[in-house]
């Protein structure tokens, strides 16, 4: 193999399925390659242009955040169009868990727990937070976001949410030191995530506190649940002999807990980049494949985001509805660098110095402690 993706999440099905289009051969290594998605997965408009021509998604009818109506469209994808999009490429698939891999100057072998050895020049690990083979699970207590959702009709959820509308950071509920709001989205078939959020605490905040804040806005439990946690502050691995992606990567937004608009956008340019230098050998493509996901910008962007989850982590749970009533104040152009700009060390800087200006004092002595 040219390319093996260990990770059959959407991160590593993007890879694969880019890399795979540029007539890498391929592989995908996960012990459930074709499993289902769990997770609810939303992208901002533009972020769609790189999705398969096959994924399907409901796209909101307006987006509302903090009070406030955003220009910018908004998308929540169907799961199974999109992992059969993806998988409709020319990528071989092997069912199995890698036991371990072995790296030389020449590529990689990757050891399956049934013994099979798989050789490719460049391996690319998307296993999300477990980090099949860049270094393991992140260790406890890390900054997490947590979330606790059910999914209703669009009339159950008429008193929170109006037809097709989706809302994010509002409707705050912050008693005993804690800070949450009602996230909520439609999807296929006239129906609503409500999702009960806390968007960064250290540890992340258990799921019964979130299943009762839920339920104290008269929102009833259904059968159908979804439950999220994950780590906020995965550090990137900037070398080594694997190319670590999404989530596994320390791709995820620290002070937001996006990651997949960022993954496919990124995904494209990892292919072109292992293709591009591959004739030169699997070193030289491993290290174009990195500075792909982490460009000298990107990882500035990304020491500035880490800023803005400490900010997070340090506010009292009383002043998030300020902070983020500020932060979606700002002009358009500032809150998208911020939220999806990953290398746009300007737009980000400006976007964080106006939110510096314009928060209430005791915010802002906060934040200047911190700096």
């Amino acid at each position: 193999m040219d390319v093996v993706v260990v990770g059959a999440g959407p991160a590593g099905w993007a890879v694969a399925y880019h890399c795979a289009g540029l007539g890498l051969r391929t592989g995908l290594v996960d012990p459930d390659p074709y499993g289902p998605w769990a997770a609810t997965y939303g992208v901002w408009d533009d972020q769609c242009a790189f999705l398969p021509p096959e994924a399907q998604v409901t796209r909101a009818t307006a987006v509302r955040a903090a009070g406030r109506r955003l220009e910018r469209g908004y998308r929540v994808l169907h799961n199974e169009s999109v992992l059969a999009g993806f998988a409709r490429s020319d990528v071989t698939v092997f069912a199995g868990r890698v036991r371990g891999a072995e790296h030389g100057p020449r590529g990689s072998t990757i050891t399956l727990d049934d013994g099979r050895r798989i050789a490719c020049a460049v391996t690319v690990d998307a296993s999300g937070a477990r980090r099949v083979l860049t270094g393991g699970s992140p260790r406890p207590p890390r900054t997490e976001q947590t979330a606790f959702g059910v999914i209703v009709s669009a009339k159950a959820a008429s008193a929170f949410v109006a037809p097709g509308e989706a809302v994010f950071m509002d409707d705050w509920i912050t008693a005993n030191g804690l800070a949450t709001f009602l996230y909520a989205v439609p999807l296929p078939g006239n129906r609503v995530l409500l999702e009960e959020t806390s968007l960064a605490a250290r540890p992340g905040v258990a799921r019964d506190v979130l299943v009762s804040r839920l339920r104290s806005r008269g929102i009833s439990l259904t059968d159908e649940t979804e439950w999220v946690r994950f780590a906020l502050d995965i550090a990137p691995p900037w070398g080594g002999d694997v190319v670590a992606f999404g989530a596994a990567g320390g791709m995820i937004h620290p002070a937001t807990g996006y990651s997949l608009g960022d993954a496919l956008a990124v995904a494209p340019q990892v292919a072109g980049a292992i293709a591009a230098a591959l004739p030169d050998g699997p070193a030289k493509a491993r290290a174009a494949a990195r500075a792909a996901v982490w460009s000298p910008a990107a990882r500035v962007v990304h020491g500035l985001r880490l800023r803005g989850l400490r900010t997070l982590t340090a506010l009292p749970a009383e002043r998030f509805p300020a902070f983020f009533d500020t932060f979606f104040a700002l002009p358009a152009d500032l809150r998208d660098a911020y939220l999806t700009g990953r290398d746009d060390v300007r737009g980000t800087t400006a976007a964080m110095a106006a939110l510096f200006r314009d928060v209430p004092w005791r915010i802002r002595r906060t934040m200047a402690i911190l700096r």
